[in-house]
């Protein structure tokens, strides 16, 4: 199994991972053009898909979904909340799930995890195959014991380090968005990831992926600074960013 990003961040989030001949998407927050271009960068192409997972109808994680899906005819999970928002209508074929489903798709053991997140039915996933584990989490305001037991043990992890407190509070967002983004229904702050990875002892983590920084409330150097105090040398440490995502990495 392996994983790989076209672009992670407020601008566009799309995931690939694939499985022996099993390829699937996890959200597309890309037009279609873009999409393809960043695929083929990445040495695979739209018709090599076997699915689209949605993990919430925020634009920059799917306003990509229904143009991809209907011209190359691939199709489409995700839950009856972010289906009910409107944002994935003209897909090829929706199948609607439960926060907290498990499915299996081709070669890949895909389990749903529900996260608090100001989406109708957000959730994230987590990847099984051939006694590996891959788990994608962003998008979440809140670490909740739910969804820490449901990320124990991954061999490996793409974790949101979205915003610096301090950085988000001094910085130009209006109140109000500051309050969102910060707030238990916003997104993870460098102190919530870092204290996740204590808690699901990610010493054992082959590849720990920081993802969905935002690109005015966070820098490296905050997010690095942070992870100082958990990360085990052992575990090989990625950056994915807007521009480029990052390239393939064995899970």
């Amino acid at each position: 199994m392996r994983f790989a990003s076209l672009g992670s961040g407020s601008k566009g989030n799309a995931t690939l991972v694939q499985a022996g001949d099993t390829l699937v998407m996890v959200d597309c927050g890309f037009s279609l053009r873009e999409t393809t271009r960043r695929m083929q960068r990445l040495g695979v192409e739209p018709e090599q898909l076997s699915a689209v997972l949605v993990t919430h109808e925020h634009s920059d994680h799917s306003a990509g979904v229904a143009r991809l899906s209907k011209r190359h005819g691939i199709p489409v999970y995700l839950t009856h909340g972010t289906a009910a928002s409107g944002r994935c209508d003209g897909s090829h074929d929706l199948t609607c799930i439960n926060g907290d489903d498990s499915m299996q798709i081709g070669e890949l053991a895909v389990r749903a995890v529900a996260v608090p997140h100001d989406a109708r039915e957000p959730c994230q996933f987590r990847f099984s195959w051939s006694g590996r584990e891959l788990g994608l989490l962003t998008d979440l305001g809140c670490i909740t014991p739910h969804v820490i037991e449901q990320y124990r043990d991954c061999h490996s992890l793409l974790l949101e380090f979205n915003h610096d407190s301090g950085m988000l509070q001094d910085g130009p967002y209006p109140p109000s968005l500051k309050r969102r983004v910060g707030g238990d229904w916003g997104h993870l702050n460098n102190r919530q990831a870092v204290e996740f990875l204590r808690n699901i002892n990610a010493g054992g983590l082959n590849h720990l992926v920081v993802a969905h920084i935002s690109e005015q409330n966070n820098c490296r150097d905050r997010a690095q600074s942070a992870l100082g105090e958990v990360l085990a040398e052992t575990v090989n440490l990625v950056w994915a960013d807007q521009a480029e995502g990052f390239g393939w990495l064995g899970v």
